[in-house]
């Protein structure tokens, strides 16, 4: 018997009669990986998450835990999603890649951690602009955001580059680790406890796959090499899939994403940019747009240097980002309501032998 609260698992008052809870560790297309008492389980899933689930969050994820309805003859059923903790979401501005609805604007990438890892490497790819949007995600997703600086060993002095990080994230972590020779590695044992969860977050080529392995002890990933001239390389991960670390704590991968799409990330930009947001009160007027305005506090900050200009541009890139995606799903979930309300109309209309084509 596996005990399930090595995985995380707080038990519910009461699981209904024929279930059995679990944790999702792997999906690969529709098929899911699940760990319980029993051991491993292959599961799919009910068919009223398709036809009742109002957008993608509503889907199982890894890192989710489940109670599904085992078949000791072929796959299990997973009938019910229990409530998250945290949960990490980006944009997706296909709009259909899910695969259900042409509504679907987000799609969840993990669930029910405690660490999110923002993961650089120090090579011609560092980009602390780019991490400032996976910064601002990982607040919003309700677990603890770490940056972790990898291939260390590629930079004879890498102070400058974590003085940079350390500057532009004063209250964020920040570590510079090594995964072939183990520098670092020590300091991320704190984050690391039995019970506890971190999600990988990161673009393809900057040493996830090393660091698991590194944290593994083992080799559990296969580690694709990059230029590092130009820090581009192929996807080494290709689906998510949740591990177990020999300390007893877990580890969610992800595909590298060089992309970040925010999703519905008001609270996730206020708590990262509350500096910046403070300078909204002293202005003169309450709906000022801190462009022209006499009296404007945030454009008098910037003038005296209160306000760093770069923080106040990264603001509004990320305002105007979430804006962007927050007006794109709104219209598209109304699109949607309009075209199935049409379609409605017109199949009763045809029933009643008023419609002709």
């Amino acid at each position: 018997m596996i005990d399930l609260k090595t995985y995380g698992y707080t038990e519910i008052e009461e699981i209904p009669s024929g279930l059995l809870p679990g944790r999702i560790t792997e999906l690969r297309r529709e098929r899911f990986t699940v760990i319980t008492e029993r051991g491993e389980l292959t599961a799919i899933l009910k068919g009223t998450f398709y036809h009742s689930a109002e957008s993608r969050e509503d889907f199982p994820c890894v890192g989710d835990f489940i109670l599904l309805r085992p078949n000791a003859g072929g796959d299990s059923l997973i009938v019910t999603l229990l409530p998250r903790r945290s949960k990490f979401s980006r944009a997706n501005y296909s709009g259909h890649a899910a695969g259900y609805t042409k509504t679907i604007l987000e799609q969840v990438v993990a669930t029910n951690f405690d660490y999110v890892f923002i993961l650089s490497s120090l090579n011609w790819d560092f980009n602390v602009t780019r991490m400032m949007r996976y910064l601002t995600q990982a607040r919003q997703s309700g677990g603890q955001p770490v940056v972790i600086l990898t291939k260390a060993d590629l930079t004879e002095d890498y102070s400058l580059p974590l003085a940079e990080v350390r500057q532009s994230m004063p209250d964020v972590p920040v570590h510079a680790v090594c995964s072939h020779n183990g520098l670092g590695l020590n300091e991320l044992d704190v984050y690391l406890k039995p019970g506890s969860t971190v999600v990988f977050l990161g673009m393809s080529g900057i040493g996830k796959s090393s660091l698991l392995n590194a944290l593994m002890e083992r080799d559990v990933m296969k580690v694709s090499a990059i230029r590092e001239e130009d820090s581009r390389g192929r996807h080494t991960t290709t689906h998510r899939q949740l591990f177990m670390l020999p300390s007893g704590a877990m580890v969610i991968d992800t595909p590298g994403m060089r992309e970040l799409g925010l999703f519905d990330a008001d609270e996730g930009i206020s708590a990262g940019f509350n500096d910046v947001e403070e300078w909204f009160a002293e202005c003169r007027f309450h709906d000022c747009r801190h462009e022209s305005e006499p009296g404007c506090a945030v454009l008098a900050a910037i003038a005296d240097g209160s306000l760093p200009r770069e923080r106040w541009e990264h603001y509004k890139a990320q305002q105007h980002e979430n804006k962007f995606v927050q007006d794109r799903t709104s219209y598209l979930i109304h699109k949607n309501a309009r075209n199935q309300s049409i379609a409605m109309q017109r199949k009763q209309t045809k029933k009643t032998g008023g419609w002709k084509k």
